[in-house]
Order: C-alpha cells, then structure tokens, then sequence
C-alpha cells in the first residue's frame, strides 16, 4: 500500500479538505498563482501541512478543480440530453459563462494546459469531445453558424464575462453566433 493509498487520520482528513476549500476561496478570487501561503494561513495549517498534502501547485490546482470540471462535464451531458441542439448549445454556455464569472481560478483551469497525464487535463479532453459533439449537432440541426468551432469560444467568454452584465453580453453574442 503506497502513502497516496493509506487511509487518512482524521486530522490529516481535517486539514486536506480544508486546504482544498481554502484553495477554492484563493484561486477563485486571485486565479490559481495567488500565494500558497495564504491558502495556508486561511486554511489555519503550516505551510508545510500544504506541502505534505500537496508537493507541488498542480497538485493542488487539480484537487480543488477537478469537482468543477466534474460539474462542467454533467453541463455538457445535460446539454446533449436537450432536444433542441441550440437549446443544448445556449444551456452550455449559460451555465459555464456563470461558472467562470463567479470564479476567476475556474477561468483559468480551462484556459490552461497542464500536464498530459494529470487527471485535470484528461477531464478538460473528455470534456472537450463532448463540447465538440454539442457543438457539431447544433451546427448539423442549421441552428450554430458552421464557421463556429471549439477555440471560438475564447471569444465567448471573453465578451461574456468582461461586462457588467453576462447575461446581456452572452445574448448578444448568441446572436451572432446563430446561423442566418
């Protein structure tokens, strides 16, 4: 049984999960470069707690996102599940527009790649598939302009989130996003 495999104490329980719901807090207002001594303090553990839980910041990046990803992922296959594939397409950009307003340190998990075998990058790919199939029966439905692919929606989140409003903001771009 290695160390990753044995069950935690109970104090060691205690203080990972505060340190991911600290970390949550941190990386969602600061993005996920924010200090990890202030993860720390606010999850009232010694830095070195932090790092015996978590060696390295991707470590930690992945145990506080991964849950997110996990929830984009259940978007997606609500999205898929919609009759409507332009119903399907808004809800997904709704909600993971929301997402990412509320939480700067979720922006930047999907903006960013990390490393190939790490479980955050192999949920943002398993995602992504099933972004493209949302995508690709919005498009075959005649509703998405068919220029419309995946790495455009940069674009949409970069105009959502940067007003005031998103929501007017996103319906804007949907808009322009439907094909004539």
């Amino acid at each position: 049984m290695t160390v990753e495999q044995r069950p935690l104490r109970a104090d060691a329980r205690r203080n990972r999960e505060a340190l991911v719901a600290a970390a949550r807090e941190v990386f969602g207002a600061k993005g996920v470069d924010a200090p990890l001594d202030e993860i720390a303090r606010r999850a009232e553990v010694a830095i070195g707690t932090l790092y015996n839980r978590f060696p390295t910041r991707a470590d930690l990046i992945e145990a506080a996102f991964l849950p997110a990803l996990e929830e984009g992922q259940a978007v997606l296959e609500e999205a898929l599940a919609c009759e409507d594939p332009w119903a399907g397409f808004v809800l997904f950009l709704e909600r993971t527009v929301q997402m990412q307003v509320a939480d700067r340190g979720f922006t930047e998990v999907c903006s960013r790649t990390f490393d190939p075998a790490s479980a955050l990058e192999k949920a943002k790919q398993a995602n992504g598939s099933r972004l493209d199939r949302v995508i690709s029966r919005a498009q075959e439905a005649g509703a998405l302009r068919p220029d419309f692919r995946g790495p455009d929606l940069a674009i949409v989140y970069a105009a959502a989130t940067a007003a005031p409003d998103w929501r007017r903001a996103l319906g804007m771009v949907l808009d322009g996003l439907r094909a004539r």
